[in-house]
Formats: structure tokens, C-alpha cells, sequence
């Protein structure tokens, strides 16, 4: 899923309708002690990337992409009934979500915009990285509460979110703890929890990636501007990635399976530059699928590379 940026005019409203991080909802299970400071909390869950129309467009109608991945193209309705309709990869853990310009209003719709979800796999973690945060320099951590409607008007609590500002360019990341009220919604298609407080991303996801190529997303290189990663590295740091800075100027961020690149660039060379997926099983052939300004390379062996526009 998409969370907005665009929801950060609703921000306000939303912590106090909804009394979260620090209030009461989204605290430690009662009688469990803090983790240790160098415990891993957040992992990556997704990331989406606006691109131009004639990639995206390929994208949504391309045949190879269905066999590919558990590909979706689905709208939701988000807190504040809003809407958006993404292009998915879902796979076990994680997944990616694409848009084209113009499918986002305002500034969320053009072209280079992106963002990153990374979440927790314990209930009430989110707390212990809001404190991490509180840490990291970050005074006064954002939260959110984001619902979905499935379709009766009714929403449903989805998860709750953090981030460390709702000033950005064109990327903002932020953490992510999936609720209880959403896992016992069977309109979720969520699995069954493995052990007490399980808020995990296999939980969240289908089993549908298995009847496919792509199992999950390894890596995720982006462009953004110095501003945004300044922004998000506070935020990477409090989830217990091991983060490093490049000589370039960007940083790479690695924890939990996943490496996640920040490149620094002017806001007119940000988005998504590259995906790397892992796979079910690996291949003896290498297939090039162009899609679009975009090239999709699968295999030889067990994984495959997603380039966009302005990739090295």
C-alpha cells in the first residue's frame, strides 16, 4: 500500500482522534521489557516509485509481469476516503508499488516521486523506535493512523505509522506496525499469527508468490535529494539498519535481508533507479524484458534486476 504524503494535512487530526505512538494504542505488550538498543526492529516492507506514463502504462498491461510476480493493479480507499491505484509485485515479505505521472495528485504524481515503507514484526515495537528516534535527534516523530475501507464505508484500522518530518521534496520514508483489527478482518486474506504479537510482513502478504518466478525484494536503489535523505537516515538508524555512508554523498543501508541504497541527487534526477528480486527457484537463462523506459533482467540463477530510467 501507498501511504501518502499527502497525508500529512491530516496528521494532526489523525494523532488525536486516534491517540497513538506514546498514548496508549501502539504501546509494549504489557509485562514484556524494552528490546536492546541494538536489536533490529524495522524491516524493509515496500517501496513505490512514480514513473512516466508510457512505463507505467507497459507495466499494468504487460503479459511477463503476471507470469513474473503476483502482480496486481488495485485501487484502495485510505483514511479520509482517499483513493489511489497501484501497479504491485507482491511477494513473501515484501513488495513494490509503481505509479505513473499524474496518478497521484499534486506534487505525489510527478515524475521521480517515491517513497519507503519499513515495519516491525512485533507488536508494539513501533513505540521502541519512536523512542530510538527521540535518540537520533528527531524531537518530535510524526504519527499516523492509517485505515482502509473495504468497500462498505466502514474503515477498518490498518497500521500505524511514524515519521521523522512532513517536509519533503519528492521521497519520504517511514516506519509501519500492522493492527490487530486488520489481521482479524477476513477481507485481509491474512494468515494466522506464528507466536504471540506476530505482526510480521508474511503474515500480512498471500502465499500467492509461490506459484511464481519473484519471491521478494533484496535491494532498492532510489535518488533523492540531500534534504529527504537527511531525513531519513535518523529513521533507518532508529530501525537498527547498519547504515553507511557512500562517497558520493548518498548511504547504504543494510538489515534483515534487504540493502537499501539513498542516492543524493538534484530533485530533478530523483526516483527509482533499480530493484533487485530474489526468486522461488533459480533459472538457467537470462530473459530481458523491456517495459516501457524500464529493463527487467531474470536470471541466469536465482535472481532478477529491475532497472528505471536514469539507472547506472
Amino acid at each position: 500500500m501507498l501511504l501518502h504524503r499527502k497525508l500529512r494535512t491530516l496528521m494532526v487530526l489523525a494523532v488525536a482522534l486516534a491517540g497513538l505512538i506514546g498514548g496508549g494504542t501502539t504501546t509494549a505488550a504489557a509485562g514484556t521489557s524494552p528490546p536492546p538498543a541494538d536489536q533490529q526492529l524495522l524491516f524493509y516492507n515496500h517501496s513505490y516509485g512514480v514513473l512516466d506514463r508510457e512505463t507505467a502504462d507497459a507495466i499494468e498491461h504487460s503479459a511477463y509481469l503476471r507470469d513474473f510476480a503476483n502482480f496486481q493493479v488495485r485501487t484502495t480507499t485510505g483514511a479520509g476516503g482517499q483513493t489511489w491505484t497501484g501497479r504491485y509485485l507482491m511477494g513473501r515479505e515484501t513488495y513494490l508499488e509503481l505509479f505513473g505521472v499524474g496518478d497521484l495528485a499534486g506534487q505525489d504524481g510527478t515524475l521521480g516521486s517515491a517513497g519507503l515503507g519499513v515495519s516491525t514484526e512485533r507488536a508494539g515495537d513501533i513505540a521502541a523506535v519512536t523512542e530510538r528516534l527521540r535518540d537520533e535527534g528527531v524531537a518530535d516523530p510524526i504519527a499516523f493512523r492509517q485505515t482502509r475501507d473495504f468497500g462498505d464505508g466502514v474503515p477498518v484500522p490498518w497500521f500505524d505509522a511514524v515519521f521523522t518530518t512532513d517536509q519533503y521534496d519528492a521521497f519520504q520514508a517511514w516506519a509501519m506496525e500492522y493492527l490487530p483489527e486488520y489481521f482479524a478482518d477476513p477481507r485481509g486474506n491474512t494468515e494466522p499469527a506464528d507466536h504471540p504479537g506476530d505482526v510480521g510482513r508474511e503474515r500480512y502478504l498471500s502465499d500467492a508468490y509461490s506459484s511464481h518466478l519473484m519471491r521478494d525484494v533484496t535491494s532498492v536503489r532510489l535518488a533523492v535529494t540531500a534534504r529527504d535523505l537527511a531525513s531519513t537516515v535518523p529513521l533507518l538508524r532508529a530501525g537498527g539498519f547498519a547504515v553507511r555512508s557512500t562517497a558520493d554523498g548518498g548511504v547504504v543501508a543494510k538489515g534483515g535481508g534487504t540493502t537499501i541504497r539513498l542516492d543524493a541527487v538534484p530533485r530533478d534526477r530523483a526516483g527509482l533507479r533499480r530493484v533487485v528480486f530474489a526468486l522461488n527457484q533459480p533459472v538457467e537463462y537470462r530473459h530481458e524484458e523491456r517495459i516501457g523506459h524500464s529493463t527487467l533482467v531474470v536470471g541466469p540463477g536465482a535472481r532478477a534486476v529491475w532497472t528505471f530510467g536514469g539507472a547506472e
